[in-house]
């Protein structure tokens, strides 16, 4: 049996925004939320977040939604990461906030708006974990917060099942995400014995896919070794120049320092060989050594030996 990858675009659309039930359980797992406020019941909402300005290019997350309370949430699948993804999260979040309030309602009617991001990539090489939650808090007192918007970010490749010990669904569901793909030929007892997760791997069986959806999801793996190969040619071709201005400066300033070191080396010699000239002369009249080394300053060895 064969399976698709739950993390390309029509397979995870097709696994979290047509079942209720897994991103419900996903977002319980992932998302910092305590048992009093783990979601029961979503709605789902349109995924374009339409800006604006018309000028702009429309943004669109992979899954959004709601619960009874009001509560939004963004889920988003990235493959290859990006500078301005955080940016990106960033402007759907505050649109989605800002957007439950109209002229009529208050200001502390609005509702948290949660951002989910589960990247493929690893952007924070210099931090152990793979889970990195930002909220508005105050800078000296971390318990002084400003409720609104909390953005989670997931660097999977960073995941290893057997060095976390997170709750269960949280592990289940990275292992859904980081070990089922094309590759997979048996799938972990632990990972069907869940109604929920097996429920999703069922779903990304090849089998259930038709020839046209199975041709739209290999133009996707296309598309992300494209941007792929654009994004690390792009910096390589950065490092080149970075190094090739390197370069150029430091032989620049490298001339500039050895002409100056060697006009003062030029210097010093020539005011040497003044001096010797004048302790020739004044030894040719024949003052004393005693008064050459006062007026110029070499040693009686050296008078000596002119």
């Amino acid at each position: 049996m064969r399976y698709l990858d739950p993390k390309a675009d029509l397979t995870f659309k097709l696994v979290f925004g047509e079942h209720p039930d897994l991103v419900i359980s996903l977002l319980n797992a992932l998302l910092p939320l305590s048992e009093k406020e783990e979601i029961t019941q979503i709605e789902y909402l349109p995924a374009e977040m339409v800006p604006e300005n018309p000028l702009r290019k429309n943004s669109i997350v992979d899954v959004r939604c709601k619960d009874k309370q009001g509560r939004q949430f963004l889920v988003e699948m990235q493959m290859v990461w990006s500078p301005e993804f955080k940016q990106r999260v960033l402007f759907n979040a505050s649109k989605a906030y800002v957007r439950q309030i109209s002229a009529t309602k208050r200001y502390e009617l609005l509702q948290p708006v949660y951002s989910l991001n589960l990247v493929n990539d690893t952007f924070e090489p210099d931090l152990k974990g793979f889970y990195h939650h930002y909220k508005l808090i105050h800078m000296e007192h971390s318990d002084r917060i400003i409720e609104g918007l909390q953005l989670i970010f997931v660097e999977l490749p960073k995941f290893n099942p057997h060095t976390y010990s997170e709750k269960k669904m949280q592990v289940l569901w990275l292992r859904y995400l980081t070990e089922i793909d094309e590759k997979t030929r048996q799938v972990s007892k632990e990972l069907l014995d869940n109604p929920q997760v097996s429920q999703a791997i069922e779903i990304v069986r090849e089998s259930a896919f038709t020839e046209a959806q199975l041709l739209g999801y290999e133009d996707f793996w296309d598309a992300i070794r494209v941007e792929k190969a654009f994004i690390e040619g792009s910096h390589e071709r950065g490092m080149a120049l970075g190094l090739s201005e390197g370069l150029a400066k430091g032989l620049a300033k490298g001339l500039a320092k050895g002409k100056e070191i060697g006009k003062a080396e030029g210097l010093a010699e020539g005011k040497a060989e003044e001096r010797y000239a004048i302790a020739v002369n004044l030894k040719k009249q024949g003052l004393d050594i005693n008064l050459i080394q006062q007026c110029t300053g070499l040693t009686t060895e050296e008078i000596a030996s002119l």
